[in-house]
């Protein structure tokens, strides 16, 4: 066999060839990456954010199909959009919205209540558009946290609402056959986001990782991202919770 046609061979189809993956929070960080990895395998995206400028800029990075700016936890503003799909899609990720932490001397129940509702009603109802609209085999996949898994003053409710996931998406993947559901759990990810969150302490977090995390660096939203289109690409996978950390709970 010559080495041009072992440079053939090696060559493969992308993965996503010729399908649809819609990110629910797509302009930027974990969301926007993923995006772009689906785009580099094959894929057509479609971005949505609450920021029309960010997300514009988001859209025209990756060469999204379609992209709408709009609070996804506003329910006739997500019924609207859901609406507006081509369909059959093929893959929904939602990593839309944040954490939320206020240690309970200083939280305001009723904004806590409100994180609480807000992403179980935007996943209930996107689960209910993916019954039909998600061609079988396709992915409904959720962007959740590992808060839950150690205790810590401040996140109580931000680790609830990690706890439910888990068993929301089993549940799920039950009544969404052959739908499939899965939960990207990750942990600190170098994003905007966590910039955004930790202003002046994060380049001593970023430090703290590198010297404490198994894999000796800080995980970013790449790694994320490719776990991220895996989960779209393996249709063995349903049902599940997929941890990415860097190793951050067995230190």
């Amino acid at each position: 066999m010559t080495a041009l046609t072992d440079r053939a061979t090696a060559v493969r189809e992308p993965a996503l060839l010729g399908q649809t993956v819609v990110v629910l929070g797509g302009s930027s960080g974990i969301g926007l990456e993923t995006a772009r990895s689906a785009r580099t395998e094959g894929a057509q995206v479609v971005l949505t954010g609450r920021d029309p400028e960010r997300l514009a800029r988001a859209a025209a990075d990756v060469g999204a199909a379609q992209n709408a700016a709009f609070d996804a936890h506003d329910p006739e503003r997500l019924a609207a959009f859901l609406g507006s799909l081509p369909a059959p899609v093929d893959h929904i990720m939602v990593s839309a919205g944040g954490p939320y932490y206020a240690p309970l001397a200083d939280m305001d129940v009723a904004d806590a209540c409100r994180y609480l509702t807000d992403p179980l009603r935007l996943i209930l109802e996107v689960a209910r558009y993916a019954s039909g609209s998600v061609r079988p085999g396709g992915t409904l996949l959720f962007v959740s946290g590992t808060g839950a898994r150690r205790p810590h003053v401040g996140i109580a409710v931000t680790a609830l609402l990690a706890a439910g996931y888990p068993a929301l998406a089993a549940n799920l993947a039950l009544e969404l056959a052959p739908v499939r559901v899965n939960v990207v759990a990750p942990g600190f990810v170098d994003t905007p986001l966590s910039a955004s969150l930790l202003g002046a302490d994060l380049d001593e977090r970023r430090e703290q990782l590198r010297a404490t995390l198994p894999i000796r660096r800080v995980v970013g939203p790449g790694d994320v991202a490719a776990l991220a289109v895996h989960l779209m690409v393996n249709t063995a996978l349903t049902g599940a919770t997929f941890d990415v950390d860097g190793g951050q709970q067995v230190v």
